[in-house]
């Protein structure tokens, strides 16, 4: 017999060798509404469907936790996926990227476009496969044997991935007589999806969930035509260079091809930059004059890199570009607002000074000369810094924070003195056409990096304070993204091929008894997929140096 801890009650049972997750589940008497969808066995996420033949630690997830919505998520894809096979052998659907509060797919159709009446089609058939509660089961070959199937199947992204991959054994997915491959655990079988929806969205579809908070209800459609945009702007380059897949910037790689990748994206990237500084130039030439530029975007974003790399195209425009800090106008600490917890919550937008802040700039847009401030964090006090500023012809200032969009921090600056540019790593590249790459995994990436060789972080402090920082984000950041003139894709094609061998042996040291370890396990086995390139070829003015060092910028 086994023994088995489950830590959603704190108490340990007996149970026969072999038995499968379900049955432990079953065997504890728990009562999970919306779960259990997986379950973390010694820290590791596996599917309900995984057997225990050794003592184990076991953690069942429902969909209120990340992990747990991931395999609910990839679980109602692949019944997307089988029902467009079921009803258009020759057709295709390619799963994009998150927006909207949902997930964006392009219905390719062999002879047409699609329509309503297709929409509704696709929808009944993923209600009948769910109603079959049809079991989704795992089988693990030779890679070359998972090839060689999903060749003949013409999953031709799928064959570039496993090629490429360098694993000996690949698994692959069945769901009735539908073939496919998903990154990650999925649910025992269609019938533990409770709610959906999917509905025609611009061109293409929305595939909505449900929402984490009130899993009983669908997440809210969140207009974001402008952050679709830009996805497929990126799309569209990556069109360009022939690489819409992990397993095509893998072949290319291997090919030769990693220094021209590295230089294109660049490239592309400074173009953007350079067209967001012409156009504020050009605002002033048509007797509209920016004043102020307001940057703000989620923690890892490159905000700070990107101000600088615009003040440099500003400069080439003969602007003067000066930078303001938000960090400056805080509240003196014992002023500050407090959380839900009673801790002082520094992400609030009232964590700031408003109206002495707004004073100031009112001032400086006045043509008027002011004193500006600075914080100490070591007495927690606001001081005045000695630093004296009156703006002169052709200068702007430039503001960069969390809060930079919110129309409440600068209600009284006229909209025409103001440029609104929102920063993220909006991830373009997906893993195949049936995964895409959480854009927050990228970022998150990223700050366990940073704050590794900078901030004297482990990747388990890291990772522990990931959702405070995301639910921040949820609240302050991204409700204020439309509001943005500008969007600018700070992702790299290549950077996740550069960031891994940077963020391995920083994840390896997150020790398995920790609850972040699963996270860190995850983000390890993803990086997996992707062939290492190193960054010598980086240049030091690139939005990664940010985070991996030599940068040609002082931060």
């Amino acid at each position: 017999m086994l023994q088995i801890y489950c830590k959603n009650i704190n108490k340990s049972k007996s149970f026969p060798i072999g038995i499968s997750l379900l049955d432990i589940y079953s065997g504890f008497e728990l009562n999970m509404p919306y779960g259990p969808v997986s379950a973390k066995v010694n820290n590791k996420v596996e599917s309900l469907t995984f057997r225990v033949y050794n003592n184990k630690d076991i953690e069942f997830q429902d969909i209120y936790s990340s992990s747990g919505m991931r395999t609910y998520v990839r679980s109602l894809c692949f019944v997307l996926c089988k029902a467009v096979e079921d009803l258009y052998p020759n057709g295709s659907i390619v799963l994009e990227h998150p927006v909207s509060k949902g997930y964006y797919c392009q219905l390719k159709l062999e002879d047409r476009t699609f329509g309503l009446d297709d929409v509704q089609r696709i929808k009944q058939r993923m209600k009948e496969i769910i109603a079959e509660n049809l079991p989704f089961e795992r089988f693990e070959k030779h890679t070359t044997e998972v090839v060689e199937l999903f060749r003949q199947k013409g999953m031709m992204d799928k064959v570039r991935l496993l090629e490429t991959s360098g694993n000996l054994y690949s698994y692959y997915y069945t769901l009735g007589n539908t073939i496919d491959y998903y990154y990650g655990s999925l649910l025992p079988s269609t019938g533990y999806i409770h709610l959906f929806d999917l509905v025609k969205y611009y061109d293409g579809l929305l595939l909505q969930v449900p929402n984490r908070s009130n899993p009983s209800k669908l997440e809210e459609v969140v207009k974001q035509e402008k952050m679709l945009e830009v996805f497929k702007e990126h799309r569209r380059w990556n069109q360009i260079l022939g690489i819409g897949t992990v397993g095509d910037f893998n072949k290319a790689c291997n090919a030769g091809y990693a220094t021209e990748l590295i230089n294109v994206s660049e490239a592309l990237q400074e173009k953007r930059i350079s067209q967001i500084a012409d156009e504020i130039f050009n605002r002033g030439q048509s007797g509209k004059p920016v004043k102020l530029i307001l940057i703000s975007g989620p923690s890892s974003s490159g905000k700070t890199t990107f101000s600088k790399r615009l003040s440099v195209q500003l400069m080439a425009n003969g602007l003067k570009p000066y930078p303001v800090s938000l960090d400056d106008y805080f509240v003196n600490r014992e002023d500050t607002p407090k959380d839900e917890n009673g801790n002082y919550d520094y992400e609030s937008l009232y964590a700031l000074d408003l109206n002495f802040f707004n004073q100031q700039l009112q001032a400086l847009l006045n043509g008027e000369e002011v004193e500006l401030p600075r914080f100490n964090f070591t007495t927690g006090i606001r001081e005045m810094s000695g630093n004296r500023l009156k703006l002169e012809e052709n200068m702007i200032l430039i503001l960069e924070g969390i809060h930079a969009l919110n129309p409440e921090l600068t209600p009284h600056i006229p909209a025409e003195s103001k440029f609104k540019i929102y920063v993220s790593a909006l991830t373009t590249i997906l893993l195949d056409n049936h995964n895409y790459i959480p854009t927050t995994d990228n970022r998150l990436l990223r700050r366990i990096i940073r704050d590794y060789k900078y901030r004297g972080y482990s990747a388990e402090e890291t990772i522990s304070r990931w959702p405070s920082v995301r639910a921040g984000e949820e609240k302050w950041i991204f409700p204020y993204q439309e509001n943005a003139d500008v969007m600018f894709n700070s992702a790299l094609l290549f950077e996740l091929a550069i960031i891994k061998d940077y963020a391995e042996p920083i994840l390896r040291k997150v020790p398995n008894n920790r609850p972040e370890y699963s996270e860190a396990y995850r983000l390890r086995k993803f990086l997996e997929y992707f062939v290492p390139l190193q960054d010598k070829e980086l240049p030091p003015t690139s939005l990664l140096r940010e985070f991996l060092g030599g940068s040609s910028f002082r931060y």
